[in-house]
């Protein structure tokens, strides 16, 4: 590897960008090509659309915005297309599984990189936990569902399995099945997850068609008077957000406020786009067909969402939903309420996907950190056999299945559905500087080629970057203050092991690099 002069070896050392592409830099590109334009659709289609299609139009109609819901899900639908665009563009200069992780390695530094992956790191791992214990809830309503139906008793949920599965607290043997199954479905091979992953995903999609056909059967426009409801107070929550500290006052709900409070709920729906770069290394053309399917996937699934939301609002009036089961709600009072069973069908099926791709992303994280030696070099091993780095997936599933059940262990004093905006902020704060990261390369280095570049530019990705703080001050204080315990922890963890064991800081040094990345048995 030869590394020119001006790069210094310190904290903001600086991983040269065509290194990243470099078949001789840690082995890179070892992994197999196993996806194309439509899987990396499928992809992208399989983490953002979870059963939260079927609630939080709902949800933020009854609560929040009223009709106008459906402008909202059109704005954020706009601000999360912002940060993709600025995704496909550095997805397009440096194809790799790192993903943000590995753009802020080449444009910002080591240690701002290290920053970003640990961000990654605590968005993806709560991510599986948390959506792997909300499906444990999901699936025991679709049993208690199919008994009621049916009235058949035999498919009731058997007595001994009543304390175990469906919990918000305590053990769930639901989550832990479903976490390991799909860890070692992701350890064994690309191809066998990405076939599981069509399936689901194909009969997830079908299911919230089914749902938006039959919604729009009951469309009445007379529902959607007045369209924006007069603001009033909001209801208080408790939780208050860094917004509400900065504005003071009261927050408002409905009106004009309540249409922009809404997007940044509904915002959070779209994430996992983002999740699709980590792909890059395993997608054959990558700097074309990744940019392809990240934008793709999140069109259709923007025009999925409103589809639900137009249907769920044209049904019956806002203030009739029921914010716990808004859908099924919506149904039960047209006289349709067997399309429960498809909501839960569809519900299952979606937050599996959900899992099933954060899971695999992780690996991807994981995977490219070690490979730069911030990590142990163990987890960047790739299977002779399945051709993925195995090691990694089976951390991953492991410790999802950890902290699916923290509130076990710590007694109950820390559940881990509680820490669902803690996911949210580790990706935006990946989206922000992937966002400056496009910035400062074009300004750096105008003369890479670019599969794919952001139009509007330097427009374009300010607004990205605006649009994303603008959601980061709509978290929970709490958040910030667990954030930046994370990262705090973080910061250790790179100071006391990767910056020693870095692989750049050894060859910026001249020292010897053992490869990382080889085949093992």
């Amino acid at each position: 590897m030869s590394v020119q002069a001006p790069f210094r070896n310190n904290l903001l050392r600086r991983l040269p960008v065509e290194e990243t592409v470099s078949p001789h830099y840690g082995g890179r590109h070892r992994l197999s090509l196993v996806y194309k334009t439509r899987d990396l659709i499928v992809l992208g289609l399989g983490v953002m659309i979870g059963a939260g299609i079927f609630k939080i139009a709902g949800e933020q109609a009854a609560t929040t915005a009223g009709p106008a819901v459906i402008a909202s899900f059109v704005i954020a639908g706009l601000a999360c297309l912002l940060s993709a665009l600025s995704y496909a563009e550095l997805s397009s200069t440096m194809p790799i599984a790192g993903s943000a992780y590995s753009f802020t390695y080449v444009v910002f530094g080591e240690i701002w990189a290290w920053v970003i992956g640990w961000a990654l790191m605590l968005e993806l791992q709560l991510a599986a936990a948390v959506v792997g214990r909300a499906w444990s809830l999901y699936a025991t309503r679709l049993i208690t569902d199919l008994g009621t139906l049916s009235g058949v008793s035999a498919i009731h949920m058997p007595s001994f399995l009543s304390g175990v599965v469906g919990q918000e607290t305590g053990f769930d043997l639901f989550a832990l099945l479903l976490l390991l199954v799909l860890a070692v479905v992701v350890a064994i091979g690309a191809r066998l997850s990405l076939y599981t992953l069509w399936f689901m995903v194909l009969a997830k999609v079908i299911a919230i068609g089914l749902v938006i056909v039959g919604g729009l059967l009951f469309f009445h426009p007379s529902n959607l008077k007045p369209f924006v409801p007069p603001a009033r107070p909001a209801s208080a929550n408790g939780d208050r957000t860094v917004l509400d500290v900065l504005m003071g006052g009261t927050p408002h709900a409905f009106g004009l406020f309540g249409i922009f409070a809404a997007t940044s709920a509904i915002a959070f729906a779209y994430i996992g786009f983002d999740l699709i770069a980590t792909a890059a290394e395993e997608t054959q053309d990558a700097p074309r067909r990744v940019p392809r399917g990240m934008i793709i996937s999140l069109l259709i699934t923007i025009a999925l969402y409103i589809g639900v939301a137009i249907a769920m609002v044209g049904m019956v009036p806002y203030s009739k939903l029921n914010p716990s089961t808004p859908l099924a709600s919506a149904f039960a009072g047209v006289g349709s309420s067997a399309m429960g069973l498809v909501i839960d069908v569809g519900a299952v099926i979606g937050l599996a996907t959900v899992v099933l791709v954060v899971m695999v992303a992780q690996t991807r994280i994981i995977f490219a950190m070690a490979r730069d030696g911030l990590l142990p070099s163990s987890l960047a091993a790739i299977s002779s056999r399945y051709k993925v780095p195995t090691r990694a997936a089976l951390l991953v599933g492991f410790t999802a299945i950890a902290l699916s059940q923290v509130d076990v262990w710590t007694f109950g004093k820390i559940s881990v559905l509680t820490l669902q905006q803690m996911i949210v902020i580790g990706t935006l704060f990946a989206f922000l500087f992937v966002s400056a990261g496009v910035l400062a390369l074009r300004r750096s280095r105008p003369d890479l080629p670019r599969g794919f570049r952001v139009p509007a530019a330097p427009v374009t990705p300010i607004l990205a970057i605006a649009a994303t703080a603008w959601l980061m001050l709509n978290l929970h204080l709490r958040t910030w203050e667990y954030f930046a315990i994370w990262m705090a922890v973080g910061l250790a963890v790179y100071l006391l092991y990767g910056r020693t064991n870095s692989r750049l800081r050894h060859v910026l040094d001249g020292r010897p690099v053992r490869a990382h990345g080889r085949h093992r048995r």
